[in-house]
């Protein structure tokens, strides 16, 4: 009888060592069952369709075309499978991906580089948040939009945010409730809650609605490209 505390996850990688290794090092943590581990788009769906896994993790680019067969079958998944999530993973800090990612919405969906792979904690983190719904963003798409806002100057929403609050927004960035942003910075209940209000008053995003920390980050990167999801441009497809 399955543990119904053990994730039961599908692993997309077309490099099968790299595939091997990150299945091995996800069922040492003793929180995650790999049920099926596949090597291109059209495998991975017939595997979520055959085998009904809490959640996916899945590369961003494989066989044919090696450009976002994992962005797309994270949709396909999405849309006939809504019981399960899919986090995708990227060699590249580019919003552009994550943007065509959450373009028809966040939930159940994260977007993290692939150097999450070497913190076991984080990427399992990220397993679990999408299999309730959840979202998340690696924070260090954040830490790029912090850069490139800073330069462009005062006319940035970014530039309200006060450094601690923009830290807030790294941690809620990485799917992280309240009680988890308290942890990882040190802060009381009440400051938390005072810095994420903040955030959300400052970014003008609605008093209610589902995945609002995922929409703080959103609300920057849909801003930079004009409001609409942007194609990646040639050189960053390169890896």
């Amino acid at each position: 009888m399955d543990d119904p505390g053990v994730l039961r996850v599908v692993i997309a990688e077309d490099n099968y060592l790299v595939r091997e290794g990150v299945r091995r090092l996800l069922e040492d943590s003793g929180e995650v069952d790999v049920i099926a581990s596949v090597g291109n788009g059209t495998e991975l769906l017939d595997a979520v369709r055959r085998l009904a896994p809490h959640a996916v993790l899945t590369d961003i680019r494989m066989p044919p075309g090696h450009h976002m067969e994992g962005i797309e079958a994270a949709h396909a998944i999405r849309a006939s499978s809504p019981e399960t999530g899919v986090v995708v993973l990227s060699q590249h800090a580019d919003e552009s991906y994550a943007l065509a990612l959450f373009a028809d919405g966040s939930a159940g969906l994260g977007y993290l580089l692939k150097d999450r792979i070497g913190d076991l904690e984080d990427l399992v983190h990220a397993l679990h948040e999408v299999r309730v719904g959840g979202s998340v963003i690696d924070p260090q798409i954040v830490d790029t939009l912090v850069r490139r806002r800073s330069a462009a100057g005062a006319s940035s929403p970014l530039a309200t945010l006060s450094p601690r609050e923009l830290e807030v927004l790294r941690e809620m960035a990485a799917g992280k409730t309240n009680a988890g942003i308290e942890q990882a910075l040190f802060l009381s209940t009440s400051t938390v809650e005072k810095h994420v209000n903040a955030i959300f008053t400052k970014l003008r995003l609605p008093e209610t609605g589902v995945h609002r920390r995922v929409a703080a980050v959103l609300a920057f990167l849909k801003d930079d490209t004009g409001g609409a999801a942007t194609s990646p441009t040639r050189a960053s497809r390169l890896e």
